[in-house]
């Protein structure tokens, strides 16, 4: 499809938050789009099975259809775009529509981080594309950035605050003192958590959006279950406390970093320095720092997820579609998985970090002696110890004692930390949390 299409016609599959956005804004605002484009995209059909927030939001109900076969035998429509989420039949609904020869719009990244090579090699076969914007970091135009703006330069590192529930969560457990438990529930409250907020909070969900943009800044195909991943769910807020007592932040990071033996892919909450540039990233905001060899750092910051955000990077990719811009995209750069090679991915042990470790010890001399030589024994430098009055009355758990390390392998950390537990004196297991530095530029 070229620029001399004057009409483009869109399916949207899924009248959900997403979904009910984008029919929004082709619908309210189809002069303002027609007219920046330069070409009029057509909404002809809403497939969904219940039209109840449809109709909420006023759509007109000569687009709602509840048969898909119908939207697909439209010769009229040449985009669809699939915003029901979930995996199974999401992946029935893009590869009909392929097969049908429509260009595919779609903001399901736990689809693309588990199937998005196989469905973009079908599109490739039948002279399709895929879009995908609204799958990492909402209205944030990252997909964008990695694959247009960036393209001259060698990406070493991605850093991402990527999932606005688990930032929310985390900035309120900051500012406030609060307890995880308690947060979430007035995350909950707030619509800004879902009532099964396991695929945030676990993690999960910031992984999926890794995969993607990883397999796009390093031309590498990336296999979604060798990136090892850890959620906010077991977050202490002492330890949140003691972190800021320090000079660090707590966020939940998605890390891509290029080292010659391969690929470094993690998902992880980790301490940052209240100077690092992701630290003033608040609430349900996201943000990803790209490192590249010539451009530097750039960050792309915004609305990470929401109706609106969302459904604008929906829209962006009908639009793109429409004028040729991701056909020819999808038709002529080799970084898309399909046609890369598979990524040598590092084992977890293999990062190189300094950690914050925060032992239950009991409350008599020789305590530290004791971890400083289990520590010393892998290579472990301490960088700073942090330990406060016990309490007048003894609990029998121990007192809290905070030691921060210099870089080391997380391998030799791990190790030593089941060292340590051994001892007589450790009253519960030990915390690990990471500790995250800039990367470095090469500028």
């Amino acid at each position: 499809m070229g620029r001399n299409d004057s009409n483009t016609g869109v399916a949207i599959i899924g009248c959900g938050t997403v979904g009910g956005a984008a029919a929004t804004l082709l619908t309210r605002d189809a002069a303002t789009i027609s007219e920046r484009l330069g070409a009029d995209l057509e909404l002809r059909h809403v497939v969904d099975l219940d039209f109840a927030h449809a109709r909420e939001l006023g759509l007109d109900e000569k687009l709602f259809r509840d048969d898909l076969q119908q939207a697909l035998a439209d010769e009229g429509v040449s985009v669809v775009a699939e915003l029901i989420g979930g995996i199974d039949t999401a992946r029935e609904i893009i590869e009909q529509a392929i097969r049908a020869g429509k260009h595919v719009v779609t903001a399901n990244k736990a689809l693309l981080a588990h199937h998005g090579p196989e469905l973009m090699a079908l599109a490739r076969e039948r002279g399709v594309c895929i879009g995908f914007e609204a799958s990492c970091g909402g209205g944030i135009p990252i997909i964008r950035a990695l694959i247009d703006g960036l393209i001259a330069n060698r990406i070493d590192a991605l850093f991402g605050i990527v999932n606005g529930t688990c930032n929310y969560i985390l900035t309120a457990m900051t500012r406030q003192g609060a307890g995880y438990a308690e947060t979430l529930g007035e995350a909950q409250k707030r619509g800004l958590a879902e009532a099964d907020p396991t695929l945030d909070v676990a993690g999960v969900d910031s992984a999926h959006k890794l995969a993607i943009m990883a397999a796009l800044a390093f031309g590498r195909r990336v296999d979604f279950d060798s990136i090892p991943v850890e959620g906010i769910d077991t977050l202490h807020a002492c330890d949140v406390a003691y972190g800021q007592e320090l000079g660090y932040i707590i966020k939940l990071l998605a890390i891509a970093e290029r080292r010659s033996e391969g690929l470094s892919l993690r998902v992880r909450p980790a301490f940052i320095s209240r100077e690092h540039p992701l630290a003033w990233v608040s609430g349900p905001f996201n943000a990803v720092s790209v490192y590249a060899h010539a451009t530097g750092h750039t960050m792309y910051y915004g609305r990470g997820a929401g109706d609106m955000p969302t459904g604008s990077a929906v829209v962006a990719d009908m639009a793109a579609v429409a004028v040729g811009t991701t056909t020819s995209q999808f038709e002529r750069l080799k970084l898309w998985p399909d046609l890369t090679p598979r990524a040598e991915q590092l084992p977890v042990e293999s990062v190189e970090s300094r950690y914050y470790l925060r032992m239950m010890a009991e409350d008599r001399p020789g305590v530290l002696a004791k971890v400083a030589a289990v520590l010393g024994a892998r290579d472990i430098s301490i960088r700073s110890v942090l330990q406060h009055e016990p309490p007048e009355a003894d609990d029998g758990d121990g007192v809290p004692v905070v030691i921060t390390t210099h870089a080391a392998a997380e391998g030799d950390v791990r190790r030593a930390i089941a060292e340590v537990d051994a001892l007589d004196v450790i009253k519960a297991p030990t915390v690990c949390i990471a500790i995250v530095d800039e990367h470095p530029e090469e500028l």
